[in-house]
């Protein structure tokens, strides 16, 4: 139902927050058996659930999707146990990461319920996702609830009808149990708002969960959930799912998962266009989160998708996998962690006879973020600060970071918004002739051959970042100015040992400054234990051979190479 304190009703903003924070907790409270109180939230979370879940709680909740999907259409397990099990393991989460809006405890057992008596009684599951429980990031619209994004001024508005994509999941069989937090404009890569406060990091509560899905990059790091759905506009997705220990995270190509029925400031832009995509345990929910809406053909209700059927296509029968390293964006250099863990897989995929690895080097990315930059706000950001100002609520300082401290945003007229979207295309075309430039030959059909497959990159220019310092974006916004999928994987952690030894380095420019003061300011043991991830990026529409890439180098390579839960 709709929240009654809102600023509209002459409610002040620190009251609205202090009513959506009890709304939280009173869902909190419906957990049956209830939750203990924790006095002392420690540094490394995770240990909590085995100090207050049971042991079926526990290995239910660590289960992977694809051993979790069939238990639950066979009745080896039912939907109504394993809803409450990561009911309980969400509500735990959120005392130690603060990472949930609220939990739904009521309609998902009683969805859990009636997917069970189905089951008994047809014999069969409703659907790929039958019983399965998926957390739901807040601006994702559910019908009848609140659907502020992260605005104190948009509390009390709610959702007319669920969003497409849920409506297509809900059809597949699974149960919503939860929403998570986002960040104030929902353009930060870590998640705080007046509304909630800071979502951290189950590993380490110094460290950012990411943003702006950082609660479901820390529900799913926690185990409170196995496979959520985040959006991403310049990094939303893949943030969380690096900085968040053993999680896999994809953001599709634009135009191929559903986005109607989202809430955001700007709607209707269209020179940088977000994707939706999930956050999983693991490789496999991610590809049956994507098959299973492609699958329902969503272009027939949303034209302005694409109409491709999930590709069943063998993309390296026959053939070497060639994969191209990123090892620096030429703008900030990453950690030392970052580049062991690249040198890692590198090293583990050399030799190998279906493999070939060669060099990738940036072009330009310095002029792709001042691109990208100038092109999130076409109105200079006057609808994000109109958001915030009407409930008087104070700008955090990644908000003041991409907005008002930004040089590049700037309000545009028709005709300048009509040159920076020039200027964007131009520098695709520059950047598909680079990746065309790495073919061997020409086919007889005319096709490209031996070109590189996919890039292997860093996510960010270290771990998991300290709070309010995840200010370079390069590293993912990249790929959303490409408009190029890319798939977030877990590799290893940050390690005193290995990653400890002093580097003599100079700054190429104040970002890049920034970046390596933190590391120098805190050295390996102020991210001891954080997990360390990296991503795989493929050209635009080639989302299933990202996919099949990827489940090719980790059975090569064999990642992660440690162990997070």
């Amino acid at each position: 139902m709709a929240a009654t304190v809102t600023i509209s009703s002459g409610a002040t903003w620190q009251e609205v927050a202090a009513d959506r924070q009890k709304h939280r907790d009173v869902t909190l409270s419906l957990l049956d058996p209830p939750l203990p109180p924790i006095e002392d939230i420690p540094l490394n979370t995770i240990p909590l659930a085995r100090k207050f879940l049971t042991a079926d709680e526990i290995k239910i909740t660590e289960t992977l999707v694809e051993d979790l999907v069939p238990q639950l259409a066979k009745g080896e397990l039912s939907s109504v146990a394993v809803t409450k099990a990561f009911l309980r393991r969400a509500g735990l989460a959120q005392k130690a990461t603060n990472c949930i809006t609220e939990l739904l405890p009521q309609p998902a057992l009683e969805r859990a319920a009636y997917l069970d008596a189905y089951l008994t009684g047809h014999k069969k599951p409703i659907g790929p996702l039958h019983g399965l429980p998926i957390s739901v990031k807040e601006h994702i619209g559910m019908k009848g609830l609140d659907w502020n994004g992260g605005f104190v001024f948009w509390v009390g508005k709610v959702a007319k009808d669920d969003a497409h994509i849920l409506s297509i999941l809900w059809g597949a069989g699974c149960v919503f149990y939860v929403r998570s937090t986002q960040p104030q404009s929902l353009m930060h890569l870590e998640t705080s708002s007046n509304l909630y406060g800071v979502t951290t990091n189950p590993f380490n509560t110094t460290l950012t969960a990411g943003g702006s899905s950082g609660g479901e990059g820390a529900l799913v790091g926690f185990r409170g959930s196995c496979l959520g759905i985040g959006t991403d506009i310049g990094g939303s997705i893949r943030s969380p799912a690096a900085n968040n220990a053993g999680v896999y995270g994809m953001k599709p190509t634009s135009g191929r998962l559903p986005m109607r029925g989202l809430t955001a400031t700007q709607e209707g832009e269209e020179q940088i266009v977000p994707t939706i995509g999930p956050l999983s345990t693991s490789l496999e929910g991610c590809k049956l989160f994507i098959k299973t809406i492609i699958d329902a053909k969503p272009w027939y209700e949303e034209p302005t998708l694409l109409p491709f059927p999930w590709k069943e296509e063998e993309f390296f029968k026959g053939k070497k996998l060639k994969v191209g390293v990123l090892w620096d964006d030429g703008v900030v250099k990453p950690h030392p962690p970052i580049t062991r863990a690249l040198k890692q897989v590198v090293d583990k995929l050399k030799g190998k006879p279906n493999i070939e690895i060669v060099e990738w080097k940036p072009y330009k990315h310095d002029l792709a973020w001042e691109l990208i930059a100038n092109l999130y706000f076409s109105d200079g950001g006057a609808d994000e600060a109109g958001a915030i100002n009407s409930s008087g609520e104070p700008w955090r300082p990644l908000t003041k970071h991409i907005l008002t401290d930004n040089p590049h945003c700037q309000p545009h007229s028709i005709s300048s918004m009509w040159a920076a979207t020039l200027k964007r295309d131009a520098y695709r075309a520059e950047y598909a002739s680079l990746w065309n430039s790495t073919a061997t030959f020409v086919g007889p059909n005319g096709d490209l051959e031996g070109m590189v497959d996919v890039i292997l990159s860093p996510v960010g220019p270290g771990a998991a970042p300290k709070i309010d310092t995840a200010k370079w974006w390069g590293y993912t916004s990249q790929w959303n100015l490409l408009d190029y999928p890319a798939l977030v994987f877990p590799v290893d952690r940050v390690d005193v040992v290995n990653d400890g030894e002093k580097v003599e380095y100079e700054s190429r420019n104040e970002k890049d400054a920034f970046n390596w003061g933190l590391w120098e300011g805190h050295g390996a043991e102020g991210w001891e234990g954080a997990p360390v991830c990296l991503q795989l990026v493929g050209r635009r529409y080639e989302d299933e051979k990202v996919i099949q890439a990827l489940e090719i180098l980790k059975k090569e390579a064999g990642f992660p190479f440690v162990e997070y839960i």
